[in-house]
């Protein structure tokens, strides 16, 4: 006998009892030592010491579910049992039983699956033997009389009737029905509906059921948390070792091949929204063959919040409002599913042929290398987050150890998932996914239409995309709106320009646009589309370029035929081209340069930021690069860059399908191509206040400053700082606190204004233009021309409110102002047709949900806590690159060095208040160095 030490009374483990001391490997996703166990009797112990204080999880999996029940008119009786289980002893009734879960402060459940039932509690260290000593005595010496026996069948008869209200239960219980002939999986874990009813006449049967499976041969007691192993195994000894091995087998009829696919619908009684579900067929669970995690990984790829299915059936058109894939491992060869709930009946056909489609799809290529090491990274990282608990080890040992009662099993399943290739999900895609396989259940209020009436043929959809190039990701916004708006999105801008070219990318999409197709000059593309109002204009940023069509329904045809011809077969004309690249460089030089000193600083403020990366110059390019171009280089831009792979495609309004189904034919006839690699963005930040000095012969002083900031979008503060930038300044806004203190109090200028995105052409209009996407962001300040003698005292000022809000933060009433405020205003910012079609396709681009919906729901979530720490963790009021546009750079760089007092004057008297902030704005020691200020003459201005 061995002594099991740390024990408080004597204890042993017996000679025979076999042990298996477990220690991580290179691999292994359980980071903890472990003990198995084999007593003499068949039972299997695993025992975890995780590290957590305590506590201490109990579990244990019975090989016994609703796979088991291979007997004509008794299926359900696993669950059953679950139920019976806490119905006592002769020892311990079941009030006795339930005092002392009770008194140990337990938390106790169990459940039952189609492989197992598992019984668990949760409780402090110190009571493991006392309840290993009740467990032991239920799991042995279940005793019933036939009164509780029947009362508690009713009981589970009203479960059944419960779940019955349950549209996905009764879907999951009709579609199983036709999916297996004679598998057990036919029926679910309740079983079925005539067997539980008949459930009370089966007493004897119920006795024989747990002579049958709960003994210790099929059973583990899983043990993990504050514990030391060598005791636990004593105790479970002492207490489960007297448990006699039971001798009964059963064999499990296998299902035959399915020679055809499956259809079925579940008429709902009462209003629901429509379920479709498109199952198949698939693999066992296994530790040694990849087939199993490969289809599990890839219907996540293809179906997850990740995938582009997702995307455009939750997200973008907004027909579904739940899409899962469900894959759950079994023993046994078992359904694995994609289920979509539909928002409109009508719907429903068009759900079930994108999901088919997109498993067409998988069986025609194999999925993206790089998507899926994020898969398994996610998937084994998302698994490491679930152990940091003794219970959540347990329980998720219980789904494993079920198998083949090992600790092992779980570290087996992650390293197959590991070494899973591309190759191995597409073959698995292409030996499960068939057409015989697949089993269609819908379930609605409303009689199915009749194309629901017959399977869709994957096999047919992978030959046909086979056929014909791909097509491309579309977002359609569908609405009663005659007037049809079209955008073609692809990702390339002027990041993508190369080096010595700066401006391709713009002259590129110009050409594009504004240059013809090959049948049809510009001149007559112009007298074409007059009549129907019809235009096709270009946009381009850092990384992304948008074609933007509009027309009326009715003109659909004439519109694809004149306009779009020149987005897919461009007239590419000397004469077009020399008329464009000048148009370019006046654009660049005489609109921004010389007469707009709003834009040119925030434009220099952007390239002073990103100098030396991809964004460091504007989208206009620059004049040298400008005069290189060649209409060979705007040629083979397009041709690297307009490609399907850099594509997606935009539609808003009444749309009619077969106009879709065109477009996708016409964007056929653009290159493949790859995706483009994502440039280089990185920001310089500023170190101090660091200054350029553009010196212009102008009237009044502009001025922009600001610091690069790691927020975009989809970032988790992002919303944070959008409230604290609006309460700040809001762009064009006059309750924004930058324009009540320097333009209102004090009248110094037309407005000053924050941003943490970037807003082209903010002097020009109110909302700023979609489809601006950048992965990199500045905040910055825009402060408005002001007279040059109160050029200092201005960005004093701004400074002076910038580290109020930093240093400070804001207060309760204003943080709940402006949250109010930007809840109701994000509707107004995307009140048309293009903007909220151009936001759809930003939103996809940043990987986020539908923008109103997002940015509301971050909105709601903020605490004025978290909008001052996020202001306070991104933005300093010291570290800022600052442009100055003025007319005398020399005394202003002076004024800057100087550090003296800067006085302000009003023509009107003002508030003592405002004048005793003067002083203390005025006597703002700004500290900036020599050498971190420059002037700039404007001639040499993105020269």
């Amino acid at each position: 006998m061995r002594e099991a030490r740390g024990s408080d009374r004597m204890a042993t483990i017996s000679e025979s009892t076999k042990i298996v001391r477990k220690t991580p490997a290179a691999g292994d996703i359980l980071p903890f030592e472990a003990v198995e166990a084999t007593l003499p009797n068949g039972l299997r112990v695993i025992v975890v010491p995780t590290g957590f204080p305590n506590l201490v999880s109990l579990q244990i999996p019975v090989q016994t579910g609703s796979r088991n029940e291979v007997e004509e008119g008794l299926s359900g009786f696993a669950h059953f049992f679950e139920h019976m289980m806490f119905r006592g002893t002769e020892r311990f009734s079941p009030e006795a039983y339930q005092q002392i879960v009770s008194r140990t402060g337990a938390r106790q459940n169990a459940y039952t699956t189609d492989d197992y039932t598992n019984y668990h509690l949760t409780f402090a260290a110190e009571d493991l033997e006392t309840i290993l000593e009740i467990e032991a005595d239920r799991f042995m010496h279940l005793s019933y009389p036939e009164e509780a026996f029947k009362t508690e069948a009713k009981a589970v008869l009203g479960e059944y009737n419960k779940n019955s209200a349950e549209p996905l239960q009764q879907l999951f219980e009709v579609q199983h029905d036709h999916a297996f002939n004679t598998h057990t999986y036919k029926h679910t874990t309740m079983g079925f509906l005539r067997d539980i009813e008949d459930m009370p006449n089966q007493f004897d049967y119920s006795r024989e059921f747990f002579r049958r499976w709960y003994r210790p041969e099929y059973t583990t007691v899983i043990v993990a948390g504050d514990v030391e192993p060598e005791r636990v195994l004593a105790q479970v000894e002492k207490y489960w070792g007297g448990w006699e091995r039971g001798s009964y087998t059963v064999e499990i009829p296998a299902e035959p091949p399915p020679r055809a696919a499956v259809v079925a619908h579940v008429p709902w009684p009462t209003s629901t929204l429509p379920w479709v579900t498109v199952a198949f067929h698939g693999p066992a669970f296994s530790e040694t063959d990849k087939d199993y995690v490969a289809i599990d990984t890839l219907l996540d790829l293809q179906f997850g919040e990740t995938s582009d299915v997702y995307r455009r059936l939750v997200e973008a058109e907004q027909k579904v409002d739940a899409l899962d894939a469900y894959s759950p491992p079994r023993a046994d060869p078992a359904l694995v599913m994609v289920l979509a709930r539909v928002k409109h009946p009508d719907d429903v056909p068009y759900v079930r042929d994108v999901i088919v489609e997109a498993v067409a799809e998988a069986r025609r290529r194999p999925v993206d290398a790089a998507r899926l090491d994020e898969a398994k990274s996610h998937a084994r990282y998302g698994f490491a987050r679930t152990l940091d608990n003794s219970e959540s080890i347990a329980a998720t040992l219980a789904t494993f150890v079920q198998y083949r009662r090992a600790f092992d099993t779980v570290n087996a399943a992650f390293r197959l998932q590991a070494a899973l290739t591309p190759e191995d999900l597409h073959a698995a895609a292409r030996k499960y996914l068939t057409d015989a396989n697949m089993v269609l259940t819908t379930l609605s209020h409303e009689e199915p239409p009749p194309a629901m009436r017959e399977a869709p043929s994957v096999e047919r959809a992978e030959a046909s995309a086979a056929e014909q190039p791909a097509g491309v990701p579309a977002v359609i916004q569908r609405s009663p709106s005659g007037l049809l708006r079209m955008k073609f999105l692809f990702g390339a801008g002027s990041a993508h320009d190369p080096a010595g070219k700066e401006g391709l990318a713009a002259l590129t999409a110009s050409m594009i646009a504004e240059a013809g197709s090959k049948s049809r000059r510009i001149d007559e593309i112009s007298r074409a589309l007059f009549p129907i109002a019809g235009s096709l204009r270009p946009q381009t940023d850092r990384e992304m370029t948008v074609f933007t069509g509009v027309t009326h329904r009715d003109n659909l045809d004439r519109f694809a035929e004149v306009a779009l011809e020149q987005l897919f077969d461009p007239g590419w004309r000397e004469e077009d081209f020399t008329r464009l690249k000048e148009r370019q460089l006046n654009e660049l030089v005489q609109d921004l340069r010389a007469n707009n000193e709003e834009e040119l600083g925030k434009e220099r403020l952007q390239t002073n930021i990103f100098a030396g990366s991809a964004y460091g110059h504007t989208t206009l390019g620059t004049i040298a690069g400008i005069e290189s171009l060649t209409l060979d280089d705007v040629r083979g831009f397009a041709a690297r860059c307009y490609t399907r792979a850099s594509l997606t495609l935009g539609l808003a309004g009444d749309v009619p399908d077969p106009f879709v189904e065109r477009l996708q034919r016409d964007i056929a006839s653009l290159p493949g191509g790859e995706a483009l690699a994502a440039p280089d963005v990185r920001a310089r930040k500023p170190s101090g206040l660091e200054v350029e000095i553009v010196e212009k012969d102008t009237r009044a002083t502009a001025i922009s400053f600001g610091q690069p900031v790691d927020v975009t979008r989809s970032h988790d503060d992002f919303a944070a700082l959008w409230l604290a930038r609006a309460w700040l300044g809001d762009h064009r806004a006059s309750h924004g606190r930058l324009f009540q203190r320097l333009r209102e109090v004090r009248g110094l200028n037309y407005g000053d204004y924050a941003y943490v995105e970037a807003f082209p052409r903010g002097m020009y209009q109110f909302f700023p233009d979609a489809n601006i996407a950048r992965r990199a962001q500045i905040f910055e300040v825009w402060i408005r021309p002001v007279m040059p003698e109160h050029g200092i005292f201005a960005l004093k000022g701004a400074l002076h409110e910038l580290e109020a809000m930093v240093e400070r933060g804001l207060d309760a009433e204003a943080f709940e102002g402006t949250r109010n405020y930007l809840m109701k205003n994000v509707y107004v910012m995307t009140k048309t047709q293009d903007q909220q079609l151009g936001y759809a396709l930003d939103s996809r681009w940043y990987g986020i949900g539908e923008y109103t919906a997002h940015i509301r729901a971050r909105l709601e979530a903020l605490t004025l806590d978290a909008v001052n720490a996020a202001v306070r963790r991104h933005i300093s009021p010291r570290d800022l690159s600052v442009v100055v546009i003025t007319k005398d750079a020399a005394a202003y760089r002076d004024a800057l060095l100087a550090g003296e007092f800067t006085p302000i004057e009003y023509e009107s008297p003002k508030p003592q208040d405002i004048l005793d902030e003067d002083r203390t704005i005025g006597a703002r020691r700004l500290g900036v160095r020599p050498d971190a200020v420059r002037i700039t003459p404007v001639e040499d201005v993105f020269a």
